[in-house]
């Protein structure tokens, strides 16, 4: 399905009845991410996802997809469907969104759940690195996209899901470059949220993964504790719903 915000295509699917839960995937990912976990939870929850700006179906909106964007994008597609609350679970890059939206419309969310994400902003070194991303896409995008997934996994499980990490490559691939870039901007610019998250007076969770290339896991821990967030440490990388699958689908049943 489609709607449009500011005359871009943004693409969605919702399915199921009951309580809301809008699932936001991360960076070179799309909605796609989350179809494993669907048919469980659409029983008793009405699902939202979404391909934010430049990924997935969804075009392009500008040079720079800001968190805060992105959060007005999600809150336009939820006025959209007339869904005025709902669970916010955020992976990676979705979880800087959700923490967004938060922040612009705490009123609007029931539950948070970040999933291999952090409130931390990016540090100078990671902001380097995202410079130095974006002059590696504009000479070869491919070899870009090929080696951020593959460095996601955990390196015991590349082998494992080497067909899954072919397919997220594969998809990752369609999307346009000025999108990729877009998001890559909006990481790097994004604001440290932890007082937010800190601040959010309603049920809130972090799930991280013990081998986890992205995220330093001492640091956000640390967070965790800070913001008094329900924090559950799991096996795996950063791509969960794929190397932890089966538990990730438990937990989150139980959290909901």
């Amino acid at each position: 399905m489609t709607f449009h915000y500011k005359n871009i295509p943004i693409h969605y699917e919702i399915s199921g009845n009951g309580p809301s839960l809008v699932l936001l995937h991360g960076f070179l990912e799309s909605s796609t991410m989350w179809n494993s976990l669907i048919p469980q939870f659409s029983k008793n929850n009405t699902i939202v996802t979404i391909n934010f700006p430049g990924h997935g179906k969804s075009g392009v909106i500008s040079e720079i997809h800001s968190m805060e964007l992105m959060a007005e994008v999600v809150n336009e597609l939820l006025q959209h469907l007339q869904i005025s609350s709902a669970t916010l679970i955020g992976h990676s890059m979705g979880g800087y969104v959700a923490l967004a939206y938060a922040e612009m419309f705490t009123e609007k969310i029931e539950k948070l759940i970040l999933l291999n994400s952090t409130p931390i902003a990016d540090s100078e070194e990671k902001k380097e690195n995202r410079n130095r991303a974006l002059k590696v896409i504009d000479q070869n995008p491919q070899a870009y996209i090929s080696m951020a997934i593959g460095n996601l996994f955990a390196k015991t499980s590349r082998q494992k899901y080497s067909s899954e990490i072919e397919a997220l490559k594969k998809e990752a691939y369609s999307f346009p470059v000025e999108g990729i870039k877009a998001a890559i901007k909006g990481m790097r610019d994004r604001k440290d949220r932890t007082e937010i998250l800190k601040n959010f007076n309603k049920e809130k969770y972090m799930i991280l993964a013990e081998e986890d290339p992205i995220l330093l896991l001492s640091e956000t821990i640390e967070v965790a504790e800070k913001c008094n967030v329900s924090l559950k440490i799991i096996e795996g990388g950063h791509i969960s719903t794929i190397e932890n699958r089966d538990f990730i689908a438990n937990y989150l049943h139980f959290i909901l």
